[in-house]
């Protein structure tokens, strides 16, 4: 498949322009259409980036045989039947986060995919980031260590979302980003969740997310709709050295900082044996050199290369459903109080495409 394929944005809302200028950008796209049940906003969008068709139906761009993909940029309650129907109508399906408004619907949508051998993907942007891709290869590699914590915050004064809360607005972000940097993905086995709803709007507006990790480590999520400071920022601490991620920092997104706790084996005669095996570690700071470009754009080539190759997307719906079971768990941890709440461990192969 040498020629460039053709896809379709479904949603003109808040990230559908954002899809739609990419896939027009690129070089491995032809933007086919941009639908939206609201005519004169997916004209705009049209018109923004240099005028594609626009349609209300969604019939229409799925009975296109000359459309290979579409991408869908609606609200989390509609990504299920929308991309059933796409998946059924023989098309590759990108689904911005989260992939899903409950897990079941999402293996559902996995499931068939993987019948259909097609490709489906979730659009974990910040996975495609320069940053994050950094941080990627330097865990892969043991720079940090074993990792022994992530503390992630994501806060803002932000739109109190009508259909989802908190947790299902912000969280995905994080919870995609561990998954992608972590070995082994995101493998919570618990997760407790404790929320508030200061202002009654009937959802949390403030939350936090703790989960115990394999070997000991645990992470932690807090998210915040009320904050009058914006805050993107991960912290993972690892045997050897410590890695901070900001994403508002643009001169220097990522610092390691060779600083921590070294446990020192000794004698279990030693007095105060307990205090005696730690020692504090203080050394350099570093800060990689990073490339800026937009992470859309990645996201659009690696859409495409997964089509052409023949092979599951780098953040392909196996990811996006890990993150689905850690939001279900959450919920339910929510409705209990705050009790920890089993993660559903149970995996959806993707399979091989043929």
């Amino acid at each position: 498949m040498s020629s460039r394929l053709r896809v379709a944005v479904i949603g003109a809302g808040y990230w559908g322009p954002n899809l739609a200028r990419n896939f027009r950008a690129s070089h491995d796209w032809e933007l086919a259409a941009i639908c939206d049940l609201d005519r004169e906003r997916a004209q705009r969008v049209a018109d923004g980036v240099g005028g594609v068709p626009v349609t209300r139906s969604l019939d229409d761009v799925l009975s296109d045989p000359s459309i290979h993909a579409v991408a869908i940029a609606t609200p989390a309650r509609t990504h299920h039947p929308i991309a059933l129907a796409a998946l059924q109508a023989g098309k590759h399906v990108m689904v911005e986060k989260p992939l899903a408004d409950e897990r079941v619907r999402g293996a559902e949508m996995v499931e068939l995919a993987r019948d259909r051998s097609l490709v489906l993907m979730a659009d974990h942007t910040y996975c495609y980031t320069p940053a994050v891709l950094k941080i990627h290869d330097l865990i892969a590699e043991g720079f940090l260590g074993e990792i022994l914590f992530v503390d992630s915050v994501r806060i803002n004064l932000g739109l109190i979302q009508p259909d989802v809360d908190v947790f299902w607005d912000l969280a995905p972000h994080d919870l995609s980003i561990m998954d992608f940097v972590l070995p082994g993905g995101l493998n919570a086995s618990t997760v407790a969740a404790h929320g508030a709803d200061p202002l009654r709007t009937g959802k949390s507006c403030i939350g936090y997310l703790a989960m115990p990790l394999e070997g000991g480590a645990i992470a932690h999520v807090h998210v915040n709709w009320l904050s009058p400071t914006k805050i993107r920022q991960m912290v993972i601490g690892g045997t050897k050295r410590t890695l901070v991620w900001d994403d508002l920092n643009p001169q220097q997104r990522v610092s390691v900082y060779d600083r921590g706790v070294d446990l020192v084996l000794q004698s279990k005669e030693t007095a105060d044996a307990r205090a005696s095996r730690i020692s504090y570690r203080l050394g350099d700071t570093w800060a990689p050199a990073l490339e800026e470009r937009e992470a859309l754009a990645e996201v659009a080539a690696e859409f495409a290369a997964s089509i052409r190759e023949k092979r599951n997307a780098r953040t392909g719906g196996e990811a996006g459903l890990r993150v689905l079971s850690v939001l279900d768990a959450a919920t339910c941890s929510l409705a209990a109080g705050g009790a920890p709440w089993l993660v559903d461990a149970h995996t959806v192969n993707e399979g091989a495409l043929r």
